[in-house]
């Protein structure tokens, strides 16, 4: 699974990707179970960008010329790495065959380490910023999920509304915290943020299946221009143009594009209702202004720079939508 670097761009300089282990850092039981899960020994390996998990990700050439991906962390490096990967690797493995996603060979498990075996993907990350025609080629896939998704299939993950209760509730959280140092944009429309952000439970509800973490680092294009999506373990049941709505911010982050234009002649967002696309940017505008002001989580030292970075696009961008005075 190749996942070339991307081009450089000052959004690296805020933490487009975390601090990985090698390959050597994984313990030898773990390597060897691989080898074995694989059926021949590794010949080489090749460290990976991208993601936020502190685990290794390596792309391995196999003795007999095979090629094969995998990625590998344990409890020390974050406590929630190794659950994150068992997720992964269910949701993975269930997904229907029209989902463009890489293959689950195997899944090791010791209890501690874990490390998921995938089919190798020829293929590389989008470049940032965005180009057209890579941007289009991700949008009308995502386009195409949207219907063949609706209703979603018989997978084992938790709706929309579920898993993000309590990102909608980040402002809240905050000022029951006592927190008052919002950007000027929170504090000047403070009330309506909240309303839009408890609304949005409701807006983001669907039955169509979303990956629901769609940014760059989460897709690779193959030589021929088609599209894999991969690393699915926050995937859940809602509303059809959610993971389109997370392209365009990750779009955004970057710049060079007119997203409002992109949202009229994208046709799962041109369809929706615009108070629900409010409601969910209310939602992410919450959520990351409750984010980056926590902690860094153990062996992920730049997520709350990069969490920091979307919510200050996101912010005028509703902004903008709603006819605030920026």
């Amino acid at each position: 699974m190749r996942r070339d670097a991307a081009p450089w761009h000052p959004a690296a300089m805020v933490g487009v990707q975390g601090t990985r282990i090698g390959w050597t850092d994984v313990p030898e039981h773990v390597r060897e179970a691989v080898a074995q899960i694989l059926g021949a020994p590794i010949a080489a390996h090749e460290p990976q960008g991208g993601g936020f998990s502190p685990g290794a990700a390596e792309r391995l050439v196999l003795a007999d010329g095979r090629r094969a991906f995998v990625k590998a962390g344990n409890l020390a490096l974050n406590v929630h790495t190794p659950g994150m990967y068992r997720r992964e690797a269910q949701i993975t493995a269930a997904l229907p065959p029209q989902v463009p996603a890489t293959h689950l060979i195997d899944c090791y498990d010791d209890g501690d380490w874990v490390a998921l075996v995938l089919a190798d993907v020829d293929g590389r990350h989008p470049h940032v910023p965005w180009v057209r025609h890579e941007l289009d080629a991700v949008l009308a896939t995502l386009g195409q999920l949207a219907v063949e998704l609706t209703p979603a299939p018989d997978l084992d993950v938790p709706t929309a509304r579920a898993a993000l209760e309590l990102d909608a509730a980040g402002f809240r959280r905050l000022l029951d915290a006592g927190v008052d140092d919002f950007e000027p944009l929170v504090t000047d429309h403070l009330p309506e943020l909240l309303q839009l952000a408890e609304d949005s439970l409701e807006a983001i509800s669907g039955d169509t299946l979303v990956h629901m973490d769609i940014r760059a680092d989460n897709l690779l294009v193959r030589p021929d221009g088609t599209v894999v999506l991969v690393d699915w373990p926050h995937a859940c049941i809602g509303a059809a143009w959610l993971d389109s709505l997370l392209l365009l911010l990750n779009v955004a982050v970057y710049g060079g594009h007119d997203i409002d234009a992109l949202m009229a002649s994208t046709p799962v967002l041109a369809k929706a209702d615009p108070a629900a696309i409010d409601a969910a940017l209310a939602l992410l505008a919450s959520y990351f202004s409750h984010a980056w002001r926590q902690p860094p989580p153990p062996g992920l030292p730049t997520v709350r720079d990069w969490q920091k970075l979307q919510g200050d696009v996101v912010l005028p961008w509703l902004a903008r939508r709603r006819g605030w005075a920026t």
